[in-house]
């Protein structure tokens, strides 16, 4: 279909001129001469056959024309400005939504984030946890984290690392008596966190050991809780070791026993089936979020 389109060029100059009423003032604000604004005005003019401003003598008027012409004109560009905004992110402005469980938001992605900001700090980065996510709609989303078994109805879900867990305690409160076995922790109060209550009882299979449970038990819905719980008090928690490496590394929790048990549940990103609204900021997350993790893994 061939487009009856006057140039680009004059349609901006006429749309500038004609919601300021003067050529100056449209010059100034697209960064041109006074002469190359009546120039394409006057170009526009002859391509259309018609005048579409009366030139006074200190302003500018439209004609019926111009006044005709103008709405289409100044629809035609808003239009394509919003497109682009919402396809490719405001002019000037780069940002990302990224939607992610509140454990992983603190506990692993908050402590490596200043190494993507430092690379790309031109882009703002809103970062919502599941507490809030559900009410954000899929348009709202660049980047979707999530923990599950990989299926997503209408979603491509790549696998960011598969995960173990790991018992902890704190050092403080077993000093010199660690649980360093697992009939040991079996005599301990536990924390079991939600979607993953089953790890206690395959680390105790696994070492063939059984228990009836005599000591109180936490449930807890956040390993972020879980650990905490571990760090404050006389209890071991079992929680992914991506999440429990800074606590390992700064004292406040041990390994008591060298027994990981493998998590059926991963994080993964989900990738919509359309790839149109994909910001190219979000590609370079993606790609430096799997990298980040690939980098991380133990060995």
């Amino acid at each position: 279909m061939r487009y009856q389109i006057p140039p680009l060029t004059a349609l901006h100059a006429f749309e500038a001129a004609a919601r300021l009423l003067s050529f100056s003032a449209a010059a100034a604000e697209l960064n041109l001469s006074q002469a190359a604004i009546s120039h394409r005005v006057r170009m526009l003019e002859q391509h259309l056959g018609f005048q579409l401003f009366e030139r006074l003598p200190r302003s500018l008027r439209l004609t019926d024309m111009g006044k005709a012409y103008l709405p289409s004109v100044r629809k035609a560009f808003n239009e394509l400005s919003s497109s682009t905004a919402n396809l490719f992110g405001p002019v000037g402005e780069r940002s990302l939504t990224i939607r992610a469980p509140v454990s992983y938001a603190i506990l692993w992605l908050a402590p490596r984030l200043q190494s993507f900001l430092q690379s790309y700090p031109d882009i703002d980065i809103r970062i919502c946890s599941a507490l809030w996510a559900d009410g954000l709609t899929p348009e709202e989303t660049d980047v979707d984290i999530r923990l599950g078994h990989g299926q997503w109805p209408g979603y491509d879900a790549r696998l960011i690392r598969n995960e173990a867990a790991i018992p902890l305690c704190s050092p403080r409160y077993y000093a010199g008596n660690l649980p360093d076995s697992a009939e040991a922790l079996a005599e301990c109060p536990l924390v079991l966190t939600v979607g993953f209550e089953d790890l206690w009882s395959r680390f105790f299979q696994s070492a063939g050991v059984e228990i009836s449970r005599s000591n109180s038990t936490v449930h807890v819905d956040t390993s972020l809780a879980a650990l905490e719980l571990a760090v404050t008090g006389p209890r071991c928690a079992m929680v992914l070791n991506s999440f429990a490496a800074p606590f390992i590394e700064s004292g406040r929790l041990v390994v008591p026993v060298k027994t990981e048990i493998p998590v059926e549940l991963s994080h993964y990103l989900l990738l919509s089936d359309s790839e149109v609204r994909r910001k190219p900021e979000a590609r370079i997350f993606e790609d430096w979020l799997l990298e980040e993790a690939k980098r991380s893994m133990p060995g």
